[in-house]
């Protein structure tokens, strides 16, 4: 997991090729401007959803982990606070490979932290994620990248 500011996502595209092409399509677009839905970027291997989530407890905020994808996710509007467990001390649950997630039930997060827009939080597949914790509506961009 990384947390950092927007301005310094390129200082991580050595991790990942595409990363290059997320720092570009940022450039070019306004986050704020994109309606929410689907955008593709590079066909099947990076493409940003923009969604508007409801603010969660922490009890009720799900982990989750993907095999296939890097999570890119961004707030937009409000802060967001993510739950973050690795996932070599998650317990076995069933695996969706149609949609690249494994959702963790009701296990609670270790620990937790919060970005504000203008920062991301950069989930790999070894890292369990509960998004979406806030006390208000989080419109967000959650970029998803070829592992």
């Amino acid at each position: 997991m990384i947390i950092d500011t927007l301005d310094n996502l390129g200082k991580y595209v050595g991790l990942n090729p595409l990363f290059a092409d997320v720092v570009s399509f940022l450039k070019e677009n306004d986050l704020s401007t994109l309606e929410d839905g689907k955008h593709p970027i590079k066909g099947g291997d990076l493409f940003v959803n923009i969604t508007t989530a409801k603010g969660r407890t922490k009890e009720a905020a799900v982990l989750e982990t993907h095999i296939n994808m890097i999570d890119i996710q961004i707030p937009i509007d409000n802060d967001e606070t993510y739950g973050y467990t690795p996932l070599q001390d998650l317990p076995d649950f069933e695996y969706n490979a149609e949609k690249d997630i494994t959702k963790y039930g009701t296990t609670l997060a270790q620990t937790y932290v919060t970005c504000r827009p203008g920062q991301m939080a950069i989930f790999f597949p070894q890292d369990g994620h509960a998004p979406c914790i806030g006390d208000k509506d989080i419109r967000k961009a959650i970029f998803k990248v070829k592992a």
